[in-house]
């Protein structure tokens, strides 16, 4: 059936990797070495085989214990339980989905949403404009009205790539938003290092209010010497992050250029080093000005694996080796690796899984188990190796 794919059997776990110091600036970052030992943590499961998804781009738990696929195109569909799926929206009218990272992006429910029944959706429409609209669920999850949104924030995207477009409530209650630094290649406007405009930044604004935002206080340019919005800088193509929910922490995969992929752990006010940097390297010179940059946590070099994406801490309980272990993958090659905490408070990377899958995105469900999206069409979920 159209959007079902065979997937490779699970490789091995890799052997023990160098670990770096997470929050010491001197420290190299963590790098992926794919040579494997001999056991294998995890395995997938395909999910909801009988259902066809048209690129999907994310996989929501929202309200009930249902789970939501938001399709590139414009469309989300409603999964619960074993029942088929159902069409939860459909606003493809309004969305371009044309240029390659266009289209519907994100999705996030409010976290009042059993009382307000808000629900933020992510998108571009013509003239690669992207929006951040708000909309209402009159029946408890199972449909968005469509006809109410509200457009709370639009940013002209330069070019038909980076526009990052994710959106997810931090445990602060604030809305998130990551934005890339305007496409094309090498970021020749400066965009990123410019904290005046907001391409290249991951944006936090408050929509707790009636009609539009406003800006949470403690944003490090709230006071001015910078766009209010902006909570970090200096990104190239944010395409997935995720809030460990048990820490709180933000963890986001950043796309590099052509030779470096990256994993940070954002801190307010930072900035991460695009352009002048590309992970923990200097971009297009041997030799550049660090000073003020935070490394990633973890990197990996462009080659076969050429697009990070993204993935969560695993907090479920089903695997028990994974507890505290941030998962991401790569779209290109398919591969999931782990970043496992190691003594000195840094990180070692290791090689999990390598699959045939186009991985756009991973999820996260409400017990906190691991989901895997397939952008050709499947949703599998992480589960323990068997033997």
């Amino acid at each position: 059936m159209p959007g079902k794919l065979w997937m490779a059997l699970p490789m091995l776990l890799i052997g023990t990797q160098v670990g770096c110091a997470g929050d010491n600036a001197n420290a190299p970052p963590s790098r992926v070495d794919d040579s494997f030992a001999d056991i294998a943590l995890i395995a997938l499961t395909p999910l909801f085989e009988a259902e066809q998804f048209s690129r999907p781009l994310a996989f929501i738990a929202g309200p009930d214990n249902a789970f939501y696929v938001v399709e590139q195109p414009g469309r989300i569909q409603r999964l619960f339980d074993n029942q088929p799926a159902t069409l939860f929206a459909d606003i493809r009218s309004r969305v371009n989905s044309g240029p390659n990272e266009a289209g519907l992006l994100g999705m996030a429910f409010d976290p009042d949403f059993t009382t307000n029944s808000r629900v933020y959706l992510s998108y571009t429409r013509d003239n690669l404009q992207s929006v951040i609209s708000r909309f209402v669920s009159r029946n408890g999850g199972l449909t968005l009205d469509t006809d109410s949104e509200q457009v709370l924030f639009t940013l002209d995207q330069p070019k038909s790539n980076h526009n990052g477009g994710q959106i997810t409530f931090g445990p602060d209650g604030y809305l998130y938003i990551g934005f890339g630094d305007g496409g094309g290649s090498g970021d020749h406007d400066g965009n990123s290092q410019n904290k005046n405009n907001l391409l290249g930044a991951m944006l936090r604004i408050d929509v707790g209010g009636d009609s539009g935002y406003t800006i949470p206080a403690d944003n490090p340019f709230a006071q001015g010497n910078g766009r209010a919005e902006i909570y970090a800088w200096g990104l190239r193509n944010p395409w997935r992050w995720s809030f460990d929910r048990q820490t709180g922490d933000l963890w986001l995969a950043d796309v590099g250029q052509n030779k470096w992929e990256e994993i940070n752990r954002i801190q307010p006010g930072g900035n991460y080093g695009w352009n002048i940097r590309e992970g923990a390297h200097c971009y297009n010179t041997s030799s550049c000005d660090s000073s003020g940059f935070i490394d990633p946590v973890a990197e990996y070099a462009n080659g076969s694996d050429c697009s990070v994406t993204g993935g969560y801490v695993y907090r479920g309980t089903a695997i028990e080796d994974l507890e505290g272990v941030y998962l991401y993958g790569d779209y290109c090659s398919g591969k999931i690796w782990g970043l496992f905490p190691d003594d000195s408070g840094g990180f070692d990377s290791h090689l999990l899984l390598d699959t045939s899958l186009r991985i756009s995105s991973f999820g996260e469900g409400e017990d906190g188990e691991l989901y895997v999206v397939h952008h050709w069409g499947g949703i599998y979920r992480i589960v323990a190796a068997e033997g």
